[in-house]
């Protein structure tokens, strides 16, 4: 039977050949509930609950979508269904602490198992996203009274979680947000304004829902330096954990998207009647710092989504076409006698599904290392090897985000394009994954602002050293292919591309804090392309190694998996990395002409 929403040997090639999650159990006792078998547990029941019960409500999820009536949103009624299920099988809170309602099982493992729930159906599976994080937030920065409150009930799904950053006058520039904060005499905040385009701001699937909201204490500095972070229930939660009053809190429109239907986008008024309050959460004038934790998380969700909803594309396209009989054989083209063959034997279909797939597969690779490094990162004793492992999230949570999702769009497109006119239709779920991958360009940033973090912050983060780290990692695994016969000419042209990198990145770093800074950012997108093309690179370059050494003793039905790994790296290696090659010479030429182009002449008016 052909599969679904994810490649299961894939899935079991990342984690337990490449990354080797399982090793985590041997050496932490943290997770040493987590061996092999376990793992493969967890994965096989995520898998049939995602395509035996939360596939089945996308397409009701999209048709249907969410309704707005007096001031409450409701989901559809089959989202109900799979919640319980959800929350029954505990998945809400994987990778959380057992203290607080979590299974506490590796970061990376929960991404696999959240991977299949995302493919089958995103706009479902974004309400958890968001929970967990507004979870992190509480857990990071809360006090022990406040942790109590609200932990369990948010890993365990009782109770939903948002993000409360954008205003309609602010935009991306949440530094010019307005809603205030009041100080009252019981410690508690009154809370004014309006926030727009909140994912999940109300549904009616929990009795609750904590809103981590920015907003700006009275008297406070401008921009961001005075912006403070406040938790905001929907019910104002008691001392004892009890339900109170209705915190004035109010839906007033959800948006009609071009995607993600099923997923409630909200304008929320806060404070309309002047009941609305709410808790300090963290410092004061330290609430954008703090929101950082979860905006990182959230982009590293946002990455993920867009790679599940590519790799459910992919497999979708590449089952159609070994089941699509249409033309001859281009070798038998002329003999009009000769049958018609399934298009997966065409080239420029073959095409479309090895670039659909070598992008598929080293972002599953990426996505699910970052969630290594923060397994490793929990459980180090070492401040140096923590260190390193957050330099090396910090910088690649752009790519995941930015390139990944970029890419991950392209895949869909391409999915479209190998169904031909069926692609178009919503018979098949071709033109859905399209509408629903949009979004993962747009919103936690636009990639864009993905791409001036790469440039403004990333690239000189820790003076220099933590994209050091980055290439540091890439050019260990340089070095074990170039010792590997069938590999070497791919390190080698690899090792070129990562050379030429470092001189781009000092190039351009440079002329970001000079006067030429317009010109430097106007390449900050092409540099964030080229940084993930070589970070794809070296993903595949890295599974390749593994499949070499695999294939020295490997099974019958293994080998032609692992020859398709070796494929991959071949095929970005000489088709995909010219092109990196060329955009990277762009750069280093840097040109002035989107900086300096007269307004006027854009034309239009």
């Amino acid at each position: 039977m052909a599969q679904q929403l994810a490649d299961r040997r894939d899935v079991d090639f990342v984690l337990f050949e490449q990354l080797k999650v399982q090793e985590l159990s041997e050496k932490y006792e943290k997770y040493g509930d987590f061996n092999k078998k376990t793992i493969e547990l967890i994965l096989k029941e995520a898998r049939n609950l995602a395509i035996n019960e939360i596939l089945p409500t996308n397409k009701i999820g999209d048709d249907v979508g969410v309704k707005l009536e007096d001031g409450k949103v409701y989901v559809p009624e089959e989202f109900h269904k799979v919640y319980e299920l959800l929350k029954e099988g505990e998945w809400i809170g994987m990778a959380e602490s057992p203290e607080w309602g979590g299974q506490g099982m590796p970061r990376s493992v929960a991404m696999a198992a959240d991977n299949y729930f995302i493919g089958a159906n995103p706009s479902f599976q974004i309400y958890m996203g968001l929970t967990v994080g507004a979870g992190h937030l509480i857990e990071a920065f809360g006090t022990d009274e406040q942790k109590k409150l609200f932990l369990k009930k948010l890993y365990t799904g009782e109770w939903a979680g948002t993000m409360l950053l954008t205003e309609p006058q602010a935009g991306s520039d949440v530094g010019a947000l307005t809603t205030t904060a009041v100080k009252n005499d019981d410690g508690t905040y009154s809370i004014t304004g309006n926030k727009i385009f909140i994912t999940g701001g109300d549904q009616n699937f929990t009795e609750n829902i904590i809103h981590p909201v920015l907003a700006r204490i009275e008297g406070a500095p401008p921009g961001t330096d005075g912006i403070s972070l406040f938790i905001v229930p929907k019910y104002w939660v008691n001392e004892d954990g009890s339900l109170g009053e209705f915190n004035d809190v109010v839906c007033t429109g959800i948006e009609e998207k071009m995607g993600l239907h099923g997923s409630a986008t909200c304008s929320l008024a806060l404070g309309g009647k002047g009941k609305c309050r709410g808790l300090l959460l963290g410092q004061e004038n330290k609430g954008m710092r703090e929101m950082f934790l979860m905006m990182n998380m959230a982009r590293l969700l946002v990455g993920s989504q867009g790679a599940a909803m590519a790799s459910a594309s992919y497999l979708e396209a590449v089952n159609y076409a070994r089941e699509r009989i249409q033309g001859r054989h281009l070798k038998n083209l002329r003999d009009k006698s000769a049958p018609a063959v399934p298009i997966i034997q065409h080239p420029d279909v073959r095409r479309m599904l090895m670039y659909m797939k070598v992008y598929v597969e080293a972002l599953r690779s990426l996505l699910w290392y970052v969630g290594l490094l923060e397994d490793l990162k929990r459980v180090t004793d070492s401040e140096e090897e923590k260190e390193k492992y957050q330099n090396i999230i910090d910088v690649l949570i752009p790519i995941c985000k930015g390139y990944g999702s970029d890419r991950s769009y392209e895949v869909t497109n391409l999915g479209v394009q190998v169904f031909g006119g069926y692609g178009y239709t919503k018979e098949y779920p071709m033109e859905q994954f399209v509408r629903d991958c949009r979004i993962t360009m747009i919103y936690e940033g636009t990639n864009g602002i993905q791409a001036m973090d790469l440039l403004g912050r990333k690239l000189g983060l820790k003076k220099g050293k933590a994209f050091m780290d980055v290439m540091g990692e890439i050019q260990k695994t340089v070095g074990e292919a170039k010792a590997i016969d069938a590999l070497k000419p791919f390190a080698e042209e690899l090792e070129k591309a990562l050379t030429k990198l470092g001189e781009v990145a000092q190039t351009i770093g440079g002329k970001a804090m000079s006067a030429e800074i317009l010109t430097a950012f106007a390449h900050a997108y092409p540099f964030m392309e080229v940084v993930g093309d070589v970070v794809m690179a070296w993903m595949l370059l890295w599974r390749a190694v593994v499949a070499v050494k695999a294939l020295e003793k490997a099974k019958k039905k293994d080998i032609a998996f692992y020859n398709g790994q070796i494929k991959n790296i071949e095929y970005f290696i000489y088709s995909i990395l010219p092109i990196t090659m060329g955009k990277m010479n762009m750069i280093l030429n840097m040109k002035d002409t989107v900086a300096s182009i007269d307004e006027d002449s854009f034309g239009g008016k």
